[in-house]
């Protein structure tokens, strides 16, 4: 009962609201945000790696240490992947992937996915979403956790399936289906 009470007490001062005792940290408006109801969006595109050609949109920023490894591990790649509406590259682009992979795994293909999905399209244009995640190439349907964005997708929350839909096991270039599924105001 006494915690209780103390409790009550620290959350209703003005101090602990206002943030006047010297911390850092005070609750915020949301409408003072633009926050109002969420909403729950579908996207679905097709994600580009390009690493061969004139003008690839994958490139290696770090190397492998050793070249005997079959899984690339310890390799990372910058990328600025176009994103189109259909899996052909000559599908209208609604943004571009920006960021970087890594080869995170000893055993097996798996990538640690750093990205923003950037948007120049439509209502969203200029406004992205940030995903982050393991990606374990060769397993059919992966899932990757959407960590925010900016523009209309401040505060967003959700989740990415990535499906493979080709890949040229020469090249290494693939096209990747993704479905984001994203909370947002």
């Amino acid at each position: 009962m006494i915690a209780l009470s103390f409790l009550f007490l620290l959350t209703t001062t003005p101090a602990a609201a206002t943030g006047e005792d010297g911390t850092f940290v005070k609750r915020a408006d949301r409408r003072l945000l633009g926050l109002k109801k969420e909403k729950l969006s579908h996207f679905k595109f097709y994600w580009h790696d390009i690493l061969s050609g004139p003008n690839p949109t994958s490139v290696p920023i770090v190397l492998p240490p050793s070249n005997k490894s079959t899984t690339a591990y310890g390799g990372v790649n910058m990328i600025d992947n176009p994103l189109t509406l259909g899996p052909k590259l000559s599908s209208k682009m609604v943004g571009r992937a920006q960021g970087l992979y890594g080869s995170a795994s000893q055993q097996g293909v798996g990538l640690l996915m750093v990205m923003n999905f950037a948007f120049i399209e439509g209502k969203y244009n200029g406004s992205g979403i940030t995903v982050l995640g393991r990606n374990m190439v060769f397993t059919k349907v992966r899932e990757m956790a959407v960590i925010g964005g900016t523009g209309l997708f401040r505060f967003a929350r959700g989740y990415v399936e990535a499906r493979t839909n080709t890949v040229d096991l020469k090249t290494r270039d693939a096209v990747v289906e993704y479905n984001v599924y994203v909370m947002h105001y």
